[in-house]
């Protein structure tokens, strides 16, 4: 391919609505063009990195015994009513009506689909397991896409459902699909992605993992322990607290004028945060209903472990002047009926907290629930913190990094085979559920994490493994026609030879020229120019500049050959071994 030929535009100015480095980066690399809010067209550069990503996912996939299949993207409704996501699923799925009222979804996952077309097939235990998988667009309503191709609404994504007649072989196959997704991250360039424990959210199933790049641009949090190796998704990381021994104290009532925030509770009484429980109210969605949950005053509340604890998603209350709850002064004792309340874990075993007394103005003093409460449950529904208890060491050493989740993998059970009546006879002649595994990765996601974790301040440098092209040829004088010659008959022998090469012989500046070059991110460039014929030498400099080296013309295409497979052994040295 030869860069005057390429289309798409590159320039120099950032756009103004680029929050992070890869979206800023693939705009200006000709990568992509928006279309509209979170849908891009791809140019060349682009399509040609996902087909590489979409070539190490099938490689990976097919060597798990994996059949591709493809599924539509426009489903009938009725499928998802089956599984009963039709209506638990928020906005994020569209939903509409074909010309004869039939409704139909877009798929933004396509487990119903897996269901429907193996239900059939898989009717005798002879069959199983087996696995099958799909790259295909999908549509997520996403309510606020960011960051380029990290959060966009139309997107490509490979998703596997394996199936199997016992929980014991679902775990073997997690455990390999779990090592297959290390070896696609590393051979994409990234062998530093980090699994983590996650919540299963509207997937379902009881275990899940979450693949994440670490950086600070990412979205997730990740809570990770030093010490020991443990790290799980904000949602899903258990929170373990410790509360000071103390002498009980009676229950008593103390004026609080106009104290209304625990941070001014405290101080006005004169007791540490970690000595007090707050309330935080929300509603729950599906009728507005109160919830109110008692935390220890220094924590945060983790809704997504309060929607899981309830079944239902919550939302912050807004609290009007008919509301039985009063707002600052909110507390577990006298609390009116018809609230569902939930305490946090980290309030067992505290003593003497100060809590609301459900009167304006008005705290208890010495709140001890198990003395003044009844009935007491406690529920890990706090958010980890820094040098927090790690749950499997017992250590403080809990650190709070950030990630782009780019894959992740469920053992889903039996949620969608049994609510779809997918049945197989098993050897003894009885009826089972089969239990399934999911296995997620977005496409254009990842391409977009290793931008922004393999870029400098002039364009992306790509692994060897997914660059849109393996060698730029950048051909210095191309008006000078013995530097025109030997550029020309590298390309056609580096071409011959089945590397890919971007040639450019336009006839501008150097400085615009490498500038080009730097956004579109070859690995290996080489520097055709009077000045190295004059030497008899052509220069080959890698993308990073790590490497620089000045080849004899008649070694040329060779000494590129060696190069490409420097960086190429470099990834493969990182690759784990399949189970």
């Amino acid at each position: 391919m030869k860069v005057r030929n390429l289309v798409g535009e590159r320039f120099k100015e950032r756009p103004s609505d680029c929050v992070v480095d890869s979206h800023a980066l693939m705009i200006r690399g000709g990568y992509m063009k928006p279309v509209a809010n979170g849908i891009f067209s791809l140019f060349t550069p682009g399509k040609r990195i996902m087909q590489k990503i979409e070539r190490i996912i099938r490689e990976e996939m097919d060597a798990l015994d994996g059949q591709e299949v493809m599924f539509p993207v426009v489903l009938p409704g009725s499928l998802w009513e089956e599984s009963g996501r039709y209506q638990s699923v928020d906005n994020t799925l569209v939903r509409f009506a074909d010309r004869n009222g039939t409704p139909m979804v877009l798929g933004m996952t396509h487990e119903e689909a897996s269901v429907q077309l193996v239900r059939e097939y898989g009717a005798t235990y002879t069959r199983y397991p087996f696995m099958i998988y799909q790259i295909q667009t999908k549509f997520r309503d996403e309510a606020r896409p960011r960051a380029g191709l990290i959060r966009v609404r139309e997107f490509t994504m490979k998703d596997a459902y394996s199936f199997h007649t016992s929980q014991e072989d679902l775990e073997r196959y997690y455990a390999r699909c779990l090592r297959a997704y290390e070896r696609i991250y590393a051979r994409a360039g990234v062998p530093e992605v980090i699994s983590v424990a996650a919540d299963s959210g509207m997937m379902g199933g009881s275990i899940s993992h979450e693949f994440m790049l670490l950086t600070p641009v990412g979205e997730d949090s990740i809570v990770i322990c030093p010490e020991c190796g443990y790290r799980a998704n904000m949602e899903a990381a258990e929170v373990i607290v410790e509360n000071e021994t103390v002498t009980p104290a009676p229950l008593t009532k103390v004026h609080t004028p106009g104290m209304k925030t625990i941070e001014d509770v405290a101080a006005f009484i004169g007791v540490p945060v970690t000595h007090t429980a707050k309330a935080v109210i929300y509603q729950k969605n599906s009728d507005d209903t109160l919830v109110v949950v008692f935390i220890r005053g220094d924590l945060e509340t983790n809704e997504t472990k309060i929607k899981n604890a309830l079944g239902e998603a919550v939302h912050p209350a807004a609290l009007g002047e008919d509301s039985p709850l009063v707002a600052g002064f909110t507390g577990p004792v006298g609390l009116p009926e018809g609230v569902t309340v939930i305490f946090d874990r980290s309030l067992q075993g505290a003593q003497n907290l100060v809590c609301g007394a459900n009167e304006a103005d008005y705290h208890y003093t010495g709140l001890n629930p198990e003395r003044d409460l009844k009935d007491m449950h406690y529920i890990d529904v706090a958010k980890a913190v820094e040098a927090g208890v790690c749950p499997h060491c017992g250590k403080k050493t809990l650190t709070i990094a950030r990630g782009i989740e780019v894959g992740n993998i469920f053992q889903l059970g039996t949620k969608y085979t049994q609510t779809m009546e997918m049945t197989y006879t098993d050897e003894n002649g009885e009826s089972q559920y089969p239990i399934m595994g999911c296995y997620g990765i977005g496409v254009g996601r990842l391409a977009a994490s290793v931008a922004e974790v393999r870029h400098d301040a002039y364009g992306p440098i790509w692994p060897i493994s997914i660059a849109p092209w393996q060698v730029e040829i950048c051909c210095l004088r191309s008006d000078q026609e013995a530097v025109k010659a030997l550029a020309d008959g590298l390309y056609e022998e580096l071409e011959k030879a089945g590397v890919q090469v971007l040639y450019d012989d336009r006839d501008v500046r150097p400085g615009a020229m490498f500038s080009d070059a730097d956004l579109l991110g070859a690995p290996v460039r080489v520097i055709v120019s009077p000045k190295n014929l004059d030497q008899g030498v052509v220069e080959i400099v890698t993308r990073d500049k790590q490497i620089t080296v000045k080849a004899p013309v008649a070694e040329a295409a060779a000494e590129v050959r060696r190069v490409m497979d420097t960086l190429q052994k470099a990834i493969d040295e990182k690759v784990p071994e399949r189970l």
